[in-house]
């Protein structure tokens, strides 16, 4: 999958893109989740962190940066780097619990330019096109 777009009409059919994405990952691999508020990035990766063998809620990290979900044979890191304007002002080391061997992670609102992010395995961008209708990309160049 180089570049694929979908439009879905409602959180069900977001979820189940995520878990389509899911399977295509592997312990280590990065996706960056972007879009505006309410674009969806929640709903995506709490469809991707279930197929993988997620059976805690999976809920939004606004408050406390990330959450580690244990899953089949991997732990599932579901970031959200909103409240950072870079990690320069940051703990080092900040997002090496959540990001690297042995774990999958989700990225929502990623910081441009961070090293600790290169290295992608997808880039999700989402977009809200009124009412529960999104457009998705989902970038695996």
């Amino acid at each position: 999958m180089a570049v694929r777009i979908v439009e879905t009409s409602g959180a069900q059919e977001t979820e189940s893109l995520g878990a389509e994405l899911a399977h295509g990952l592997a312990a280590g691999d990065l996706v960056l989740v972007r879009g505006d508020l309410g674009a969806g990035k929640t709903t995506l990766v709490r469809g991707a962190a279930v197929a993988l063998g997620v059976s805690d809620p999976v809920t939004s990290p606004s408050f406390s940066i990330g959450h580690r979900y244990r899953a089949r044979g991997t732990t599932v890191s579901h970031l959200d780097l909103y409240r950072l304007a870079g990690l320069e002002q940051e703990e080092p080391g900040l997002l090496e619990d959540y990001v690297g061997d042995g774990q999958i992670a989700f990225v929502e609102w990623p910081l441009e330019g961070e090293r600790a992010l290169s290295g992608a395995r997808v880039v999700v961008s989402l977009e809200h096109l009124g009412h529960d209708r999104r457009r998705i990309v989902l970038d695996a160049g």
